[in-house]
């Protein structure tokens, strides 16, 4: 498939350039993966280490949100999965460029789409869930509210990051659709020596034929007529 530059199919790949990392690190679809890394290692850091208590009634620690660990181990593992998937496609936005197959970036871009709606949708779910564990949570003695009102609020931030990514990835995956159509609708070039609106004439040189002249009146001589005898003859003295 033919490559046309940094706009085609998918990404072209960068034939003989460079990996400009200072550019990298300001492209927005990277700060916002940044962000969904930073937000996830909280939401799962924070339950980890602080979410879950010893309650009066009971010697086993139980989670700090209504007691119910189900929404703990479900925000932990969307979390964790979440911190890893954004380390890979970190990854694969650094290399994605430089692949010579555009099939092969079409299903990376591909993944990444599925992927980040999916996750979306699951950050809503967690957002969801830990929220409403949360309001049922009546007994907060002993618990770190703090830690659980930044565990809820980083939830609802990674629907929007993740949100974000999705469209980005979805106008990526658009404009390769488009590169595609185009190349596919652009006439082919047969590298004709001529313009297609001008034929080639035909060259008939014209056969050199050179000038004869008779014997009998040589060229560039002029033509001196014959003085007539009279008869007379000079006196002789």
């Amino acid at each position: 498939m033919e490559e046309k530059g940094h706009a085609s199919v998918y990404g072209a790949p960068f034939a003989g350039g460079g990996f400009d990392f200072y550019k990298f690190v300001r492209e927005p679809q990277t700060i916002v993966r940044l962000l969904s890394l930073l937000f996830a290692l909280v939401v799962f850091g924070t339950i980890t280490n602080e979410g879950y208590i010893n309650p009066p009634t009971s010697s086993e620690a139980r989670c700090m949100f209504n007691q119910n660990d189900s929404a703990c181990h479900f925000a932990v593992a969307v979390g964790v999965i979440a911190f890893l998937a954004c380390g890979i496609f970190t990854v694969l936005d650094i290399y994605l460029p430089f692949m010579s197959s555009a099939p092969d970036r079409k299903y990376i871009v591909m993944g990444e789409l599925a992927f980040s709606g999916l996750w979306t949708f699951l950050w809503f779910v967690c957002f969801c869930l830990l929220a409403s564990e949360w309001s049922r949570t009546h007994v907060t003695l002993g618990i770190p509210v703090e830690a659980a009102q930044a565990t809820i609020a980083f939830s609802f931030f990674s629907i929007a990051t993740w949100g974000i990514l999705t469209y980005f990835v979805l106008v990526r995956y658009r404009r390769g659709l488009l590169d595609v159509n185009l190349q596919t609708d652009a006439p082919p070039d047969h590298h004709t020596p001529y313009p297609p609106t001008y034929s080639p004439t035909s060259y008939s040189p014209t056969p050199y034929n050179p000038t004869t002249y008779s014997s009998d009146q040589p060229a560039f001589v002029p033509n001196i007529q014959p003085t007539v005898d009279s008869g007379y003859q000079p006196p002789n003295y």
